[in-house]
């Protein structure tokens, strides 16, 4: 039997978990960061491959999900999902603005690294060190790397317009990912309630920041004629700030705001049933 948990307490285990993220060590998020970086760098390959073995992308994103709910189950750091649970604890007072920046930064830091780790050997491996030049996956991920990149820039300011809003309705889903885990205590529960929202993102080709720092560099690496500043200024940093918005305001704040404070009420109306039973017992 999986058990549901109320929302009023799914706000209450998103507070906790904000705070206890916001408390780590930096050799922590940056392991964990690092981690997660990698592992949606799997959970990419693996949905690329799976959309051009069938030539259904939605087969890919049926099985992208899975990275996601690896780093969830092992309590990794993703730092999407961070976007509306560290918010959560700090307006509840768990939690400073200091602290939040500090996982915010480390985290990413550790995806940059962890992602771009992967990459290097994802590319090693498909292409023999470069002796197989016709790789199908390969020759996709350079392909979406210049889409995500040069495909904006080529549109100005328009497109900085559209990759920012991409970036909102990912990671509304994305968030909503994270937070569904705490809606059961049951494994198999937890992983498909993580589910759906994964998968709503990514068939719908969103732009998710881990992502990125995993499908663009990669690209670099297969000679994509993709530079630093296109990158980060064309897909990166409107990336970020768009899955920033939409997981606080969006997740964080709309939940707590319509849950968070209702807990409190419920907690102090309980003991004054009770003494009202009791006294009409009497």
């Amino acid at each position: 039997m999986m058990a549901i948990i109320s929302p009023n307490q799914v706000v209450e285990s998103m507070i906790q978990a904000g705070k206890v993220k916001a408390k780590l060590p930096v050799k922590d998020l940056l392991i964990r960061g690092a981690l997660g970086g990698a592992l949606l760098g799997f959970g990419t390959t693996l949905a690329f491959t799976a959309e051009i073995q069938t030539g259904l992308g939605i087969v890919g994103a049926l099985l992208f999900p899975a990275a996601f709910v690896i780093i969830i189950l092992l309590g990794l750091e993703l730092v999407t999902g961070s976007f509306a649970l560290i918010p959560v604890a700090v307006m509840a007072k768990k939690a400073t603005g200091t602290e939040m920046l500090k996982n915010w930064f480390w985290v990413i830091i550790g995806h940059v690294i962890g992602a771009v780790f992967y990459a290097i050997l994802y590319i090693i491996a498909v292409t023999q060190l470069g002796q197989v030049t016709n790789h199908a996956v390969a020759a996709k991920i350079l392909a979406v790397a210049e889409t995500k990149t040069l495909g904006y820039k080529s549109l100005g300011s328009e497109g900085l317009l559209i990759v920012f809003v991409k970036a909102l309705l990912c990671n509304w889903m994305v968030t909503l990912g994270a937070v569904m885990a705490m809606t059961t205590k049951s494994v198999i529960g937890k992983i498909a309630a993580m589910w759906l929202p994964i998968l709503i993102f990514f068939a719908q080709g969103f732009e998710h920041a881990v992502v990125n720092m995993f499908v663009i560099p990669a690209g670099m690496i297969l000679g994509a004629d993709i530079s630093m500043a296109d990158w980060w200024l064309w897909n990166q940093i409107p990336v970020l700030i768009g899955n920033l918005v939409s997981g606080v305001l969006f997740t964080g704040f709309a939940l707590y705001y319509t849950h968070g404070k209702q807990e409190s009420k419920i907690v102090l109306e309980i003991p004054t049933t009770k003494a009202a039973v009791s006294g009409t017992q009497r």
